[in-house]
Protein backbone atom coordinates (compact mmCIF):
# COMPACT_ATOMS: atom_id res chain seq x y z
CA UNK A 1 0.00 0.00 0.00
CA UNK A 2 1.50 3.30 -1.08
CA UNK A 3 1.81 6.10 1.40
CA UNK A 4 0.27 9.40 0.44
CA UNK A 5 3.24 11.57 1.42
CA UNK A 6 5.92 9.44 -0.23
CA UNK A 7 5.79 11.28 -3.56
CA UNK A 8 6.00 14.67 -1.90
CA UNK A 9 8.85 13.49 0.30
CA UNK A 10 10.71 12.09 -2.70
CA UNK A 11 10.33 15.34 -4.60
CA UNK A 12 11.59 17.33 -1.61
CA UNK A 13 14.60 15.02 -1.31
CA UNK A 14 15.36 15.45 -5.02
CA UNK A 15 15.08 19.23 -4.68
CA UNK A 16 17.45 19.14 -1.71
CA UNK A 17 19.96 17.22 -3.82
CA UNK A 18 19.88 19.96 -6.41
CA UNK A 19 20.51 22.64 -3.77
CA UNK A 20 23.43 20.89 -2.03
CA UNK A 21 26.79 21.67 -3.62
CA UNK A 22 28.34 18.69 -5.40
CA UNK A 23 31.94 19.18 -4.29
CA UNK A 24 32.83 18.55 -0.66
CA UNK A 25 36.37 19.92 -0.75
CA UNK A 26 37.46 23.49 -1.29
CA UNK A 27 39.37 23.63 -4.53
CA UNK A 28 40.72 26.21 -6.89
CA UNK A 29 38.13 28.58 -8.32
CA UNK A 30 36.72 27.51 -11.65
CA UNK A 31 34.06 28.58 -14.07
CA UNK A 32 30.49 28.28 -12.77
CA UNK A 33 28.86 24.97 -13.55
CA UNK A 34 25.90 25.17 -15.87
CA UNK A 35 23.09 22.72 -15.23
CA UNK A 36 21.42 21.45 -18.35
CA UNK A 37 17.66 21.57 -17.81
CA UNK A 38 17.09 18.75 -20.27
CA UNK A 39 19.48 16.45 -18.41
CA UNK A 40 17.86 17.30 -15.07
CA UNK A 41 14.42 16.60 -16.54
CA UNK A 42 15.63 13.27 -17.98
CA UNK A 43 17.06 12.23 -14.61
CA UNK A 44 13.86 13.23 -12.83
CA UNK A 45 11.75 11.27 -15.32
CA UNK A 46 14.03 8.26 -14.97
CA UNK A 47 13.81 8.30 -11.17
CA UNK A 48 10.06 8.94 -11.05
CA UNK A 49 9.07 5.23 -10.96
CA UNK A 50 11.29 4.73 -7.93
CA UNK A 51 9.33 7.38 -6.04
CA UNK A 52 6.05 5.62 -6.79
CA UNK A 53 7.18 2.08 -5.98
CA UNK A 54 7.34 1.21 -2.30
CA UNK A 55 9.91 -1.35 -1.16
CA UNK A 56 8.77 -4.60 0.39
CA UNK A 57 9.74 -4.07 4.01
CA UNK A 58 7.58 -6.71 5.65
CA UNK A 59 7.58 -10.50 5.62
CA UNK A 60 4.59 -12.31 4.15
CA UNK A 61 4.17 -14.39 7.28
CA UNK A 62 5.71 -15.25 10.60
CA UNK A 63 6.85 -18.56 9.12
CA UNK A 64 8.86 -16.73 6.43
CA UNK A 65 10.48 -14.56 9.08
CA UNK A 66 11.40 -17.57 11.21
CA UNK A 67 12.80 -19.39 8.19
CA UNK A 68 14.99 -16.43 7.32
CA UNK A 69 16.29 -16.29 10.89
CA UNK A 70 17.02 -20.02 10.83
CA UNK A 71 18.89 -19.77 7.53
CA UNK A 72 20.85 -16.75 8.74
CA UNK A 73 21.70 -18.43 12.02
CA UNK A 74 22.80 -21.59 10.22
CA UNK A 75 25.05 -19.64 7.88
CA UNK A 76 26.62 -17.73 10.77
CA UNK A 77 27.15 -20.98 12.68
CA UNK A 78 28.92 -22.54 9.70
CA UNK A 79 31.13 -19.47 9.28
CA UNK A 80 32.09 -19.42 12.97
CA UNK A 81 32.73 -23.18 12.96
CA UNK A 82 35.02 -22.81 9.93
CA UNK A 83 36.92 -19.98 11.65
CA UNK A 84 37.35 -22.04 14.84
CA UNK A 85 38.56 -25.07 12.89
CA UNK A 86 40.98 -22.89 10.92
CA UNK A 87 42.32 -21.36 14.11
CA UNK A 88 42.73 -24.74 15.81
CA UNK A 89 44.33 -26.38 12.79
CA UNK A 90 46.79 -23.58 12.12
CA UNK A 91 50.00 -25.34 10.99
CA UNK A 92 52.15 -22.32 11.75
CA UNK A 93 51.11 -22.32 15.39
CA UNK A 94 51.77 -26.06 15.61
CA UNK A 95 55.20 -25.61 14.03
CA UNK A 96 56.07 -22.82 16.47
CA UNK A 97 55.14 -25.03 19.43
CA UNK A 98 57.21 -27.87 17.96
CA UNK A 99 60.21 -25.57 17.45
CA UNK A 100 59.84 -24.27 21.01
CA UNK A 101 59.89 -27.83 22.33
CA UNK A 102 62.99 -28.61 20.25
CA UNK A 103 64.78 -25.53 21.63
CA UNK A 104 63.83 -26.46 25.21
CA UNK A 105 65.14 -30.02 24.71
CA UNK A 106 68.53 -28.73 23.44
CA UNK A 107 69.13 -26.77 26.65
Amino acid sequence: MARSGSLVLSLLAFAALLVVPFNCFVGAPRAPMEIDARAAAAVAMGLAPLALEQPASAYDSVVAMLQSWLVGGTVLTVIFAAAIIAAAANPLTKRRAEAQNMMNNKK
